[in-house]
């Protein structure tokens, strides 16, 4: 007669291994599920809900507050919630996801940061606002913290300034807080995005490899540099970084899409008088080409003119394009 103590064992063993693959595809079905870009809101009905909610009128700088609070929100409650500092699977398993996350952080960042020190102000000699003081700092807080206080209380505290500064924009108190949509405010901005697509485009076209000529010191005699540096190198993406430097530009251009249509609405005035309306609508126009849904379930990265195809060299053609528009629209501020 066959004993019991072997088959309660084997019922043991078949019972671990159910409830082991059942976690397994539980895990796997919630990182398919978050994996996700969530997607494109219009800044204007944002703007408009926001203005309603307090009971306020849209002023010149709503517009702008709403769309960096709006995206910084949709980043911090999409699908999965934010990823970045997630130690337990299925989030410490991703990647996609959080380099998304990164690159929206680092839009956030720099319009926050020129709230506070051009937006805001109307001389540099001027007083910071006080909640902008405040809400920059923590949006710079390091973006895979979960040690209290963890990134996501961090950026929902600075939320919390920025709604606050954006509900005394427009109260009766015309001197509590202002926005000045001036020309100089809004090239000095750009600047910053300028040099972020440059480095973006720089990066995703590194994922074939590049011979790049040193042009560090431009060519200037008299410069010079802390460490000598070859006359050509080769720049090349390792393998396993492809897909973070893809999503990454895909979070910060999201987030910049955004920006830019609302800027659009507080700078309109600004925009017409100096001819510079289209270049904008140009700059926008090419980063919603980049923005069009990835078809494939990876990112491909084939030679440039091989048989499969370079997700990163589309990308970054678009990035590129999209960075010349912007020069031409900050020449056109500044002497149009």
């Amino acid at each position: 007669m066959e004993s019991s103590a072997p088959r309660s064992s084997r019922w043991k063993l078949h019972g671990i291994l159910a409830v082991f693959l059942g976690y397994v595809l539980v895990i796997l079905a919630l990182m398919w599920w978050w994996d996700t870009e969530p997607d494109y809101f219009d800044p204007i009905k944002a703007t408009q809900e926001m203005a309603t909610a307090r009971q306020q009128t849209v002023v010149v700088g709503t517009a702008t507050t709403s769309a960096l609070i709006r995206s910084t929100e949709v980043m911090l409650d999409k699908r999965g919630g934010y990823l970045s500092n997630d130690k337990l699977p299925p989030g410490v398993l991703m990647d996609n996801i959080p380099n998304w996350e990164f690159g929206v952080v680092t839009a956030s960042r720099d319009l926050t940061r020129a709230l506070r020190n051009e937006f805001s102000r109307s001389q540099t000699q001027s007083v910071e606002d006080k909640d902008l003081q405040e809400a920059e700092p923590l949006i710079s807080s390091p973006n895979d913290r979960w040690l209290l206080p963890g990134s996501e209380s961090q950026y929902r505290k600075a939320i919390a300034h920025i709604e606050s500064y954006a509900t005394r924009l427009a109260d009766a108190n015309k001197d509590d807080a202002q926005f000045y949509a001036r020309a100089d405010n809004l090239s000095d901005f750009l600047s910053v995005v300028s040099t972020r697509l440059g480095s973006l485009s720089q990066r995703l076209s590194a994922s074939v490899g590049q011979v790049r000529i040193d042009t560090d010191l431009a060519n200037d005699p008299n410069a010079q540099q802390s460490r000598p540096a070859a006359s050509s190198r080769v720049v090349k993406t390792p393998w396993t970084e492809i897909d973070d430097n893809f999503y990454e530009a895909r979070g910060y251009t999201w987030a910049l899409r955004e920006q830019l249509e609302a800027i659009r609405v507080d700078f309109g005035p600004v925009l017409r008088d100096k001819n510079a309306m289209i270049s904008l609508e140009q700059v926008i126009r090419e980063i919603e080409e980049a923005q069009k849904p990835l078809s494939s379930p990876m990112v491909l990265n084939g030679s440039p003119f091989g048989f499969f195809g370079n997700h990163s060299l589309v990308l970054a053609n678009y990035i590129s394009r999209a960075n010349a528009a912007l020069i031409e629209l900050r020449e056109l501020l500044k002497r149009g």
